[in-house]
């Protein structure tokens, strides 16, 4: 009798360690599943199968498969926010930015490679949560930028919304690098150098025209 207190307060937490393995599972199984596929033909039950676990158990974690997509979204770009600013931090020089932008995006795909095919097969697919989600995302990455470029010398006189516009840019082209990285083989090096010496060209492109953009305009 002297070990139920102890084991009455273990329990909860047991059960709590359970439930939150099986998400983690249903979670990966979705992901294992969708490379060769989209969330809209994804069913339920091939998940649930996949992981052994009823189609009720399910829906102790998710609401729908929409609800397992949104969360495969906060998954793979959720943990992006902080190596971007790390990217936007760390100097002025535009070059220095570019370099540190393509490698990162590079490294990113590399550690991501699922999840990123996810949201490249998703960003316009046909589960509209899920598309939000990824725009919602999208949408902070773009804040984020727009405040790392606020601090730049070479943004006196720029508005704000000419600012975030130009990190649009950016962040849209730190998505098609990352696509198009996807579709390089790993064990392709010079296919991988001439996408990331493309993309470097590209964003310079887009500094030299930042660099002789009209300031100071409504």
């Amino acid at each position: 009798m002297s070990h139920t207190p102890a084991t009455r307060q273990i329990r909860p937490g047991v059960r709590q360690a359970q439930k939150e393995q099986t998400r983690q599972a249903l979670l990966d199984a979705g992901l294992r599943l969708l490379d060769r596929q989209s969330l809209s033909s994804l069913g339920l039950r091939e998940v649930t199968r996949a992981v052994g676990v009823a189609p009720t158990a399910f829906y102790r974690h998710f609401p729908d498969m929409a609800a397992l997509g949104v969360a495969l979204v906060g998954e793979a770009l959720g943990s992006l926010h902080t190596v971007i600013r790390d990217a936007m931090a760390g100097g002025q020089d535009a070059e220095r930015l570019i370099d540190r932008t393509v490698a990162v995006t590079a490294a990113y795909v590399d550690e991501h490679r699922a999840h990123i095919r996810f949201i490249a097969r998703e960003r316009y697919g046909g589960v509209r949560p899920v598309r939000e989600a990824i725009a919602a995302e999208l949408g902070r990455f773009t804040d984020e930028v727009a405040a790392g470029l606020a601090t730049q010398p070479v943004s006196a006189g720029w508005s704000a919304a000419d600012l975030r516009v130009l990190a649009a840019l950016y962040v849209d082209h730190m998505v098609m690098t990352a696509a198009a990285l996807m579709e390089a083989p790993q064990e392709d090096p010079a296919a991988r150098e001439v996408i990331t010496r493309t993309a470097r060209l590209q964003m310079q492109i887009i500094s030299l025209g930042r660099s002789h953009w009209p300031t100071g305009r409504a």
